[in-house]
């Protein structure tokens, strides 16, 4: 099993920003996947090759701002957990964590990655100071 994670300052309150990514259903406006798909507990994203994963979302947590996600295991995954934290930083400010426990461990890397890319598109919708 291999560990990723993923972090950035953003220069906005933490509410504003736990309140667009725990909208399970826009996980595409923000993480590089193509579609989402939510079903109760269940959801389905789809990459850009046209592969499309089951995940379980195991915690929606607004009190802590963090959720909780597993890709449901296949031909591909074996194991995966996915954690993400909106945590304030003051009043106007937050940090963004994401954070994956994977097996296969050499999906660790496009999933960091990935995250990564998230993470980015999380900065340039909110902002951040230079």
């Amino acid at each position: 099993m291999s560990s990723v994670r993923r972090h950035a300052f953003i220069e906005c309150d933490a509410d504003t920003v736990w309140q667009f990514i725990s909208k399970m259903d826009n996980l595409h406006e923000w993480f590089p996947v193509v579609s989402t798909k939510v079903e109760g507990s269940k959801r389905w994203i789809t990459l850009a090759s046209g592969i499309t994963f089951e995940e379980d979302i195991l915690l929606v947590d607004h009190d802590l701002r963090r959720y909780q996600y597993s890709i449901v295991p296949n031909a591909i995954i074996k194991s995966h957990l996915a954690t993400v934290d909106v945590i304030p930083d003051g009043d106007s400010r937050c940090i963004i964590v994401y954070s994956t426990d994977m097996d296969p461990e050499v999906l660790a890397l496009p999933i960091g990655g990935a995250a990564g890319e998230g993470i980015s598109r999380l900065i340039e919708k909110f902002g951040r100071k230079q």
